[in-house]
């Protein structure tokens, strides 16, 4: 009996039943697997997910869930990760789904793998979400999905496309400009920097700003320096850069990487700020507490999500006018006591 006819001559769309019937599960185990929750076996899951994509269940979901008016659910694909900007951007973003009156949903990829992003998207849509977030920071190569709901990127630029796209970002080529503009004002002749890893577009962000400070300036651009976001590759650059006693400013593309930097400079006898300025980026409060306070730029995780959150929701409700004017996000230095004139000019 092929799938239609078992769902007989008057079903014009595949149901819930109908999975659960052919691949021999109960319709609460359809609901679990398609719902992407725990206490399903492998081999069930496997079952469904099959029985689901030879009845085309997903896509007739979809789109029974849009003509009924909306699920009122908007999709969001995290880089699994407890970093500060990572999670403190997706807080803001819970918050502002929730105040525009829909439910979030999170699916999160451990690597930025394309093919763990493709996955993550194909599990928003089966739960039948009316939009999606991309604040994925890492991705390589193109990704192999088609989405036929608006799609929000926060800051990376798309690796697919959609019906309708949305782009926001934090500024990001702005504060580090700032950072670095700070450390020439203050009468520092160059400014060196601790890029975050190779492969986060927000990486190549900072890299661009801080360029186009120091270009701006004349000043000399000193070999990069990459690490991990990690207070642990903070410390080991600060090890290599506290041997040369040229060095007296480093902006850090993290707040994290900062600190670790700042101890290993001082533990090499060169001290903060007095000998070596540094900056941070992403404004963690906590720093405001280590010794010396760390000045940072903070960035605008609020604004962003709200003005993110902002254009989905028009899209999703208004798709056929067109987008409200935006505005940019605020650039916001924060000068704390890790920052001074370099010590030629202090004493």
């Amino acid at each position: 009996m092929t799938p239609g006819a078992e769902r007989g001559a008057g079903s014009s769309a595949p149901r819930s039943a109908d999975v659960a019937r052919l691949a021999g599960v109960s319709r609460k185990t359809v609901s679990r697997v398609l719902n992407n929750e725990p206490y399903v076996s492998e081999e069930a899951r496997q079952r469904v997910l099959a029985a689901a994509e030879e009845l085309g269940y997903r896509l007739n979901h979809a789109a029974r869930a849009l003509a009924s008016g909306r699920s009122r659910s908007i999709g969001v694909v995290a880089l699994g990760t407890a970093g500060y900007g990572t999670a403190s951007l997706l807080v803001h973003i819970e918050h502002a789904v929730r105040d525009a009156g829909y439910a979030l949903r999170i699916v999160n990829t451990p690597d930025g793998d394309p093919e763990e992003i493709a996955d993550a998207l194909e599990s928003l849509l089966e739960q039948g979400v009316d939009g999606i977030v991309i604040s994925e920071p890492i991705v390589q190569g193109k990704v192999r999905a088609r989405l036929d709901v608006p799609v929000l990127f926060l800051g990376a630029p798309p690796a697919f496309t959609a019906t309708r796209t949305v782009t926001v970002g934090v500024g990001a080529r702005d504060l580090a400009r700032a950072a670095t503009d700070h450390l020439l004002d203050l009468g520092h002749t160059t400014v060196h920097h601790l890029a975050g890893p190779r492969r986060w577009y927000a990486t190549k962000d900072r890299i661009e700003g801080w360029r186009a400070a120091l270009a701006a300036r004349g000043a000399p651009e000193p070999p990069l320096l990459n690490g991990d976001w990690s207070p642990d590759s903070g410390y080991a650059a600060g090890r290599e850069l506290a041997s040369d006693p040229s060095v007296t400013a480093v902006f850090a593309a993290g707040d994290e990487m900062a600190i670790g930097l700042i101890h290993a400079l001082r533990e090499a006898g060169r001290r903060v700020p007095e000998d070596v300025s540094v900056v941070g980026f992403d404004g963690n409060p906590v720093f405001a507490y280590v010794s010396p306070p760390l000045t940072t730029v903070r960035q605008p995780f609020e604004a962003a999500a709200g003005e993110g959150i902002r254009l989905l929701v028009h899209a999703i409700e208004k798709p056929d006018t067109d987008p409200p004017p935006t505005s940019e996000p605020p650039v916001e230095l924060v000068v704390r006591g890790s920052t001074a004139p370099p010590p030629d000019l202090g004493a």
